[in-house]
């Protein structure tokens, strides 16, 4: 690569406890990498900024090992292959991947989610509604909940980026929605933009009457995104038979101790419930599957993008803060600059 090109990227400089802050990180130029054989050269266009980034920089019990204190930002993006040394990856192909904040990446395939085909659809989409949040919120739910038409479905950070997804993909299957969220704004985004049929801000309102009086039958199919006093009071509303998915822990900012909230096996015991964790890199296998659903849902206009875009590198550090104050609109996302 030319030496007048720079590779901007960010580096974890401390290590922090809970949620991590600006100052724990540190922005730097570097030298293009060179690439080996068997290998290419990925130039990326979005970072992706996700919950999941508080428990890979945390020294905590966790699927991933923690963040290198030095070491480049893990982080999925998504970009184009300016230069090539392997078979299968060609230059003007764009992949998305565990690529890290960083504007050049080398990889050798083994970080790839996919390669983006749909080139009639904007790019930033499949690190979104097209990529893992899209892909989490299309199984969690599917597969999680298994919704039927008529059903309940109440979903926490309602407007976010799995949350917004998980509503749409919902009503598409006939389902009555209820969306749980945090300000007068993202109420009003939920029912005006993202179809939900009642929009609960639960800093404003008793999230228990509000459940009860929107969910007079219960609640089938509850999709957890926080944790906290928010599912403690779905808790009490569950319908006969009611399926939940736990797909994040937003409202807990920090695992040592972990916090004890009220028991639910009671609950879970009358309703006869089932609740189950997700983990959506074990459907790796099936991602194609769910971005074939979604992506058609987009161009058919049913499938809303709900996006909150950072511009440029020094706008990373703050951004995982950000997310957790609940201050993006959408999913939130870095145009590398």
């Amino acid at each position: 690569m030319s030496s007048q090109l720079t590779n901007r990227r960010v580096l974890l400089s401390s290590r922090p406890k809970g949620v991590p802050e600006a100052d724990h990180f540190t922005v730097e130029d570097a030298d293009v990498p060179e690439i080996a054989d068997g290998e290419f050269l990925v130039k990326t266009e979005y970072w992706s900024v996700d919950p999941a980034m508080r428990g890979w920089v945390n020294d905590a019990p966790n699927y991933l090992p923690p963040v290198e204190i030095g070491a480049v930002m893990r982080s999925f993006a998504v970009g184009t292959v300016v230069a090539s040394r392997h078979a299968d990856y060609a230059e003007g192909e764009v992949v998305s991947g565990m690529f890290g904040w960083q504007r050049y990446a080398v990889s050798d395939g083994s970080n790839v989610d996919r390669k983006v085909e749909e080139t009639d659809l904007p790019v930033s989409l499949a690190l979104g509604v097209l990529g893992l949040n899209g892909v989490t919120a299309y199984f969690g739910l599917t597969d999680g909940c298994e919704p039927k038409a008529g059903e309940t479905v109440v979903v926490s950070t309602a407007a976010g980026a799995v949350g917004s997804a998980v509503g749409q993909i919902a009503k598409i299957m006939g389902c009555r929605t209820v969306g749980i969220t945090g300000s007068a704004e993202k109420a009003a985004l939920c029912t005006n933009s993202l179809g939900y049929d009642v929009a609960i801000n639960y800093r404003a309102e008793d999230v228990t009457g509000a459940l009860k009086a929107a969910c007079p039958d219960g609640i089938d199919c509850y999709f957890d995104n926080t944790s906290g006093p928010i599912t403690d009071a779905v808790m009490t509303q569950l319908a006969i038979g009611a399926r939940i998915t736990i797909c994040g822990t937003v409202a807990i900012t920090d695992w040592d101790p972990l916090p004890v909230g009220p028991r639910v096996h009671r609950q879970l015991m009358v309703a006869r419930a089932r609740m189950q964790g997700l983990l959506i890199l074990d459907y790796k296998p099936r991602f194609g599957e769910a971005i074939e659903h979604l992506a058609g849902w987009v161009r058919e206009g049913k499938l809303a993008r709900n996006e909150h875009i950072l511009d440029g590198a020094d706008a990373a550090p703050g951004a995982i803060k950000m997310l957790y104050e609940g201050r993006n609109n959408g999913k939130l996302l870095v145009h590398v600059d």
